[in-house]
């Protein structure tokens, strides 16, 4: 297991046909060697398991990574309103290159591609 810090962008949308760097997220969580979350680790590290939402025009929001009854999500304050679910990524792999889509606080879904990943 070792702690990795991951960048995703957002994809092709249709209001960004070539995706876009402005809209991203910052996370820093334990991988094993498959490239999955390491649950046992993320629990034992209450705090170390942070994300930074960077969006143009909005203020960047900082959280943490949960484990929620819907996945992996984001969380910036206590309750679920304003978590945002990583779709599939219990059984997905976090590796360059990747997508993963993830629902917005207000229903929307969103893809992103995974930057970079490092220690």
């Amino acid at each position: 297991m070792t702690w990795k810090t991951i960048r995703l962008e957002l994809a092709r949308t249709a209001d960004h046909p070539n995706g876009s760097s402005a809209h991203a997220y910052v996370f820093r969580v334990p991988l094993d060697n498959e490239g999955l979350i390491d649950p046992v680790a993320l629990r034992e590290a209450e705090k170390r398991p942070v994300v930074r939402r960077f969006w143009p025009g909005e203020q960047d929001q900082n959280g943490v990574v949960i484990s929620s009854d819907k996945g992996w999500a984001f969380s910036y304050k206590v309750g679920d309103d304003d978590d945002e679910v990583i779709f599939g990524l219990q059984n997905h792999p976090i590796k360059v290159g990747e997508y993963l889509t993830i629902t917005e606080a207000d229903g929307s879904e969103l893809p992103f591609r995974v930057i970079r990943s490092h220690e």
